[in-house]
């Protein structure tokens, strides 16, 4: 691992790359040595590095106006809307921005509990939803629980979710009761392994939701913008939610993210109910109309999806390969034993960058949207080569 700064605090476990500069799927170290990045930075390259539209856009922005909060309209925050809204399940018609993904399923949770006047959620097994309070205690990772347990507020909210796993109706049949505010899931779970919910289970909580009177909320923040093969993974299963949060790639590598919902949530929302001084300005908007333009014209989500089962097919067969999962190019391989030797061989000998998962046998992909057939034959060469 490279060595950070002295004066950070060291609570990130590195890869040992120190990148100067990115184009597409590649990133290039000082020394110049190239990276394949099957990663994206969490998934956050959606449009590759440094996609001309997306920096002709910034500093055509920058040298206009680098900021001015929600104090005041901007042309540049509504054409984001336009766009957005525009490739969105049209039910959701309704946005509020923010600066991230936690930020946004923790809005989402507020206008949840608000809308039903209730206060419990049920959250998946699995799931993640970010680092801010309330989003930890929702979240089905027993090491990120631990972290809202530190603080009386952080144990009540615990002590408000109930955890069900992942994909089981009968369970989740069991846990939606009266007091139910939300049901909250990732339709493809990327920390929890690249797992895809699938459509009867996302049909049966669209279901159990309406019947209960509880909200039922997609986290979209990873395999949302494209990346399943559809813009969301509501569009691509034909199950809508009644809030969906984005952000991750959705302004390729700047700062946003989105709730979007339905009236069942927008009823009643007036001045001041929520706020955000830096979400939705200036630079990150237009990141993200350009990354959505892009999107858009260059057909990525379908490019996605067709790209994910040519990879998914090819690495089936494979020597050592128990499972591929996922939808679209949020992949995980399965492997027959840790992912870690085979994360890092790929890293150290081919220099091809892979996430991993909470399943020490998962080996995750979350490529650019970009990439094409030569990078998905460069990444298979290397992974035949470690695994052989």
């Amino acid at each position: 691992m490279l060595n950070s700064h002295p004066g950070e605090l060291p609570v990130y476990a590195r890869f040992p790359v120190r990148p100067s500069r990115g184009e597409g799927c590649w990133i290039w170290d000082s020394s110049g040595r190239r990276y394949l990045d099957f990663y994206g930075g969490h998934a956050v390259a959606l449009t590759g590095h440094c996609h001309p539209r997306v920096v002709k856009a910034l500093k055509a922005q920058a040298e206009d106006l680098l900021f001015y909060s929600n104090a005041v309209p901007l042309d540049v925050r509504d054409r984001f809307f336009d766009l957005l809204l525009r490739a969105a399940p049209r039910e959701l018609d309704k946005a509020f921005l923010v600066n991230s993904g936690a930020e946004a399923n923790e809005q989402a949770l507020a206008l949840a509990r608000r809308a039903t006047g209730r206060s419990r959620v049920v959250a998946m097994e699995g799931g993640f939803h970010g680092r801010t309070l309330a989003t930890l205690a929702v979240s089905g990772i027993g090491k990120y629980r631990k972290l809202a347990a530190f603080s009386a507020a952080g144990r009540d909210l615990l002590e408000r979710t109930d955890l069900c796993p992942f994909g089981d109706e009968a369970a989740l049949e069991s846990l939606v009761g009266e007091d139910t505010a939300a049901v909250l899931l990732e339709p493809v779970q990327g920390m929890g392994g690249a797992r895809a919910a699938g459509r009867p289970f996302l049909e049966a909580a669209r279901r159990i939701c309406d019947e209960r009177g509880a909200v039922l909320l997609f986290d979209e923040v990873q395999c949302g913008a494209g990346r399943t093969g559809a813009f969301t993974a509501a569009q691509l299963y034909g199950v809508i939610p009644d809030g969906l949060t984005l952000a991750k790639g959705i302004a390729s590598g700047l700062p946003l993210g989105a709730l979007l919902v339905g009236e069942k949530l927008a009823r009643g929302v007036g001045l001041g109910d929520l706020g955000s001084t830096f979400g939705g300005g200036p630079l990150p908007c237009a990141a993200g109309a350009a990354t959505l333009e892009v999107l858009e014209e260059e057909g990525l989500a379908e490019r996605a999806g067709r790209l994910g089962a040519f990879l998914a097919e090819e690495l089936s067969s494979r020597e050592h390969v128990r499972e591929v999962r996922g939808e679209g190019l949020l992949l995980g391989i399965v492997l027959d034993g840790p992912a870690k030797p085979v994360r890092d061989a790929l890293l150290e000998k081919h220099s091809v960058i892979t996430g991993s998962a909470i399943q020490a046998e998962v080996l995750r992909l979350l490529p650019p949207l970009t990439a094409g057939e030569e990078e998905a034959e460069t990444f298979l060469r290397a992974f035949r080569d470690v695994t052989a």
